[in-house]
């Protein structure tokens, strides 16, 4: 929690205030509707005074107009925080994983990390706006609310408030529950929207080997034990209302026995009773969402959490204090006595040395998992060595900037990588500002500029997601 409010919420603080006097105002005005229940009802009802029909009539309009433009800019407000609280968060934890190394993301699935970005910030999200607007709006108007039943009458005040403390122990076990049932939730997602990738991006696949069948079966299984979690957080939840509605009927089966007698026997009037009465109702809805918050305070808990333990893990490949610039590269490249473990214990590459010259061009040849792109893997360390040393024109790769290193290199992988964007955008990828002239140069040296110029719009054609537009 204290995390959650110096890091997210504390920048916004000026706006969370301004939020909280309008709530101010709408806590006054819940009040002040109930308060009016008195003269209203010894004034015109019993009195029948009809002078005090517009006095009174215009009073409560005033407070109904003031409550909802109150609720209009608290909502408004608190709206802009809890967004801003996710872009905020999307950026930064976006900003993180661009620092993480190779192997982390061989380690944590997309789909896992995609749900940190949209289900557990969204959560955390939600939580943040229920605590502030239910500390604001709701705390205040059930003091106000209060207020006015203890100023009506201090005596069924006492004893109608007294039996809702008792409903605060099994709120606080079943909000610890949905904590717990919320975590393996937002787990459950991330494994949905990973598997869900997955197939998508293999459909070619899935279809050629008529697996269809499996991958419905598959998704059909994790979509059955996200439906049981979800079921599980919604009874859960629902079962602060069966304890809030007893309680509740207690309170006013109390009120309404005590009070009769009271106006009975003349110790309080019909008004008083009655605007103390409203105010018990008014008071009923923000205490059972003030009783509502710490479950839906738990699961944003939970989704902060999660997206706390990815920001707090650093990548384990960093950049030397005080690195040199490796300069203009010239490409001799050496592997010095290399030995690399995937796993520890078991080695991939056990004391390797080779030595490619500037120029010259080599192929590394050997069966499949003998180490050949792990080789290619060190050079640019997206992986560093175990032991031993990966050289370029004389230089350790360890104590160069990863600028100037990455700028030394162009990569042509097996797996092909095309963004979902235009032609012009891929090739020019990973050189900010190339002119037109050479892209055009790079697609004729890959023999693709015939076919590029006839497509639907040229170099401007959308490839769509991996180039499955082409």
């Amino acid at each position: 929690m204290l995390r959650l409010w110096r890091e997210s919420i504390r920048p916004y603080f000026g706006w969370i205030l301004l939020a909280v006097l309008f709530m101010a105002f709408m806590a006054a005005a819940t009040a002040f509707s109930a308060w009016l229940m008195e003269p209203v009802v010894n004034e015109v009802f019993i009195a029948e005074n009809s002078d005090m029909l517009w006095p009174l009539g215009g009073a409560v309009f005033l407070t109904f107009l003031i409550k909802g433009f109150a609720s209009y800019g608290q909502s408004v407000l608190m709206s802009f925080v809890g967004f801003r609280i996710i872009a905020d968060n999307q950026n930064r934890l976006f900003a993180h994983l661009a620092r993480m190394d190779i192997s982390f993301f061989h380690n944590n699935s997309t789909g896992k990390l995609i749900s940190r970005f949209t289900v557990d910030i969204n959560q955390m999200r939600v939580a943040v706006s229920n605590a502030l607007t239910g500390v604001g709006k709701d705390f205040l108007s059930l003091v106000g609310l209060i207020g006015v039943m203890f100023s009506k009458d201090w005596q069924l005040a006492a004893i109608s408030i007294f039996i809702f403390p008792l409903a605060a122990l099994p709120i606080l076990r079943l909000g610890r529950r949905m904590r717990k049932v919320t975590a393996n939730t937002q787990e459950e997602m991330g494994l949905f929207t990973t598997l869900l990738e997955q197939t998508f991006q293999g459909i070619r696949v899935v279809k050629a080997y008529g697996m269809e069948g499996y991958e419905k079966s598959r998704i059909a299984g994790i979509v059955e034990r996200i439906f049981s979690l979800n079921f599980k957080s919604a009874r859960t939840r629902a079962l602060s209302s069966p304890i809030m509605e007893t309680l509740g009927g207690v309170a006013v089966c109390i009120v309404i026995i005590y009070g009769g007698y009271r106006v009975i026997d003349g110790a309080t009037t019909s008004g008083a009773f009655f605007s103390f009465i409203m105010a018990l109702l008014l008071a009923y809805e923000p205490m059972k969402r003030l009783a509502n918050l710490n479950a839906s305070l738990q699961e944003g808990l939970a989704g902060a959490q999660r997206l706390f333990q990815l920001l707090d893990t650093e990548p384990e490949i960093l950049e030397k204090p005080g690195a040199m610039d490796l300069g203009s590269v010239k490409g001799h490249i050496r592997l010095e006595d290399v030995r690399f473990s995937y796993v520890p214990g078991k080695a991939t590459l056990n004391r390797i040395t080779l030595e490619v010259p500037a120029g010259k061009r080599v192929a590394l040849v050997g069966a499949s998992g003998a180490g050949k792109s792990t080789i290619l893997n060190l050079i640019p360390r997206f992986y560093d060595v175990d032991e031993g040393r990966v050289i370029i024109d004389g230089t350790d790769v360890r104590d160069v900037t990863f600028a100037s290193l990455f700028g030394g290199f162009a990569l042509v992988s097996q797996e092909i990588t095309l963004f979902d964007d235009t032609v012009r955008a891929n090739i020019a990828y990973g050189r900010a500002g190339a002119s037109e002239e050479e892209i055009i140069e790079a697609a004729r040296n890959a023999a693709a500029h015939d076919f590029i110029i006839d497509l639907s719009d040229g170099y401007d054609t959308l490839v769509g997601e991996q180039g499955g537009k082409l």
